[in-house]
């Protein structure tokens, strides 16, 4: 396959996923074509950015060959190599320790995307279980952001960020447990909205405690391709610990309505009281006063946030289940951990989750339950809060480096600073790529955050702040510098 073909590049260039299933739909092209392109798009740019891990080359097109009904027959889809799993496809979680495991089943959340239409063509990188807001894994390499090679594209959803941002696919699937959505998106100037806790589902993946923290959606280009995506996947299967109450509409319903007039705050401090960077408040203030043009009360107030309780549930919930499957992936394996199965950061997390005691995860649960009653008494006074979605632009590659124990405590909290307390709470948050940084040129989004189960209301705000200040969806390539080793092609 050749990356060429002006007609269908314009296609993926210019149309977002339910635009492009419009034209499969009335036959303008086949939803063959569309895949074909999506996998010499792959074969052309990834060894470029890394984003795309493995290929489902020959699966695919069988796919695109049956795709008939649903929303998105024939669209192009990537999965995130960690939450979801792909039956017949690696399923890594970007770890050398699980280098060689293979899904036997779909996830239920893929089975959605199936029965949408979506054709699945590839697995997306991630960093270690996730945990990192880099995606620099040792299994794959980093994933290099297409607007600057010598940056971070994200995390932990770097690799679909990258996919769709060099328009390899138009949109792909994506988890937040403490902003691995939002943050990429911000990174790569998508669309990333973080649903409510229990919205979509997990099942079969057993994350036990992780999933009061992160759940499963997608990175888009466009607002209404976030909200149809929602209507796909929302709903809770019988056995789930967590639902989200119903929607009283579809979501794609919210795009274009009018959320009347609402009082949305407006802070540009880190939890923590410290001033974000002046870019990063820039566009987020710039943005307010696009709120304010709407119609919208803008105010300046930041939630008096539960710090102690935040970081005991980020230290211990997101470190224990991690501990638990590596447990279990061992004992299948009928070994102890050997010091290459993990890299050096996932190591210090595996064993503070092994030194945790039951005492211990009582008080984080706890402490989820006090932090999401804080929070719901400033959101009585305000419909959203708008922030930057992350307080730094975007970092170079090497500084979340999972080998520098160091640099990691030093740099990480900056990235996730904004964006881990609604995952605390299980509130829906989205960013929206409103601006440029000034420095670097790369992308940085501005988040609203909404009140638990009112993610209607961000496609609402959204929708209307993408008609009075639309951004650009045209992908990034060639990317800005060409100089960036070329990575070894997925694997198929």
């Amino acid at each position: 396959m050749s990356d060429a073909g002006s007609g269908m590049d314009e296609l993926f260039d210019d149309l977002d996923a339910v635009a492009l299933a419009a034209v499969i739909r009335v036959g303008d092209v086949h939803a063959r074509e569309v895949v074909e392109h999506a996998l010499a798009r792959i074969d052309a740019r990834n060894p470029i950015v890394n984003a795309v891990t493995e290929v489902r080359a020959d699966a695919a097109l069988v796919d695109a060959d049956t795709a008939s009904g649903g929303p998105l027959a024939g669209v192009p889809f990537v999965i995130k190599d960690l939450g979801a799993e792909v039956s017949g496809m690696r399923t890594t979680g970007g770890s050398r320790l699980r280098a060689d495991e293979v899904a036997n089943q779909d996830s239920i959340i893929v089975e959605r995307y199936r029965r949408a239409g979506l054709v699945v063509v590839g697995m997306t990188n991630v960093p270690e279980y996730g945990r990192n807001a880099s995606t620099e894994p040792l299994l794959h390499g980093p994933t290099r952001n297409p607007y600057s090679l010598s940056h971070s594209a994200g995390g932990s959803s770097g690799g679909t960020a990258a996919a769709i941002a060099s328009a390899m696919v138009p949109l792909g699937h994506g988890t937040d447990g403490g902003g691995s959505i939002r943050i990429p998106a911000s990174a790569c100037g998508l669309v990333g909205l973080k649903p409510t806790r229990g919205r979509t589902p997990s099942h079969p993946t057993l994350s036990a405690f992780a999933y009061p923290m992160s759940v499963n959606h997608v990175l888009t280009r466009s607002v209404r391709d976030s909200a149809l995506l929602l209507d796909v996947a929302a709903g809770s299967v019988p056995g789930d610990g967590y639902w989200a109450p119903a929607p009283e509409r579809p979501f794609i319903d919210e795009v274009g309505s009018d959320p009347g007039r609402l009082r949305i705050a407006l802070s540009t401090v880190t939890p923590q009281g410290e001033p974000v960077h002046a870019e990063c408040a820039a566009v987020t203030e710039s943005t307010a006063r696009v709120l304010e043009g709407l119609g919208h009360e803008v105010v300046e107030a930041t939630p008096t946030y539960p710090l102690d309780d935040l970081q005991t549930v980020l230290r211990v919930v997101m470190s224990t289940p991690m501990a638990a499957d590596i447990d279990d992936r061992l004992a299948a394996r009928g070994r102890g951990l050997r010091d290459d199965d993990l890299e050096p950061f996932t190591h210090v997390i595996y064993h503070l989750g092994k030194n945790t005691t039951g005492t211990d995860m009582v008080r984080a649960l706890q402490a989820v339950e006090r932090a999401g009653h804080e929070l719901a008494r400033f959101f009585g006074h305000h419909d959203l809060l708008l922030t930057p979605t992350i307080a730094v632009p975007p970092p170079e590659l090497g500084v979340l480096d999972t080998t520098n124990i160091e640099s990691m405590y030093r740099n990480a909290g900056a990235i996730s600073a904004l964006t881990s307390f609604s995952n605390v709470t299980g509130q829906p948050a989205i960013s929206l790529p409103l601006g440029r940084s000034p420095s670097t040129g790369l992308p940085l989004g501005v988040q609203l955050v909404a009140r638990f189960g009112r993610e209607d209301v961000l496609v609402q705000v959204a929708s209307q702040i993408e008609v009075t200040t639309p951004w650009s969806a045209a992908p990034v390539w060639p990317p800005s510098s060409a100089t960036a080793p070329v990575s070894s092609p997925p694997s198929r």
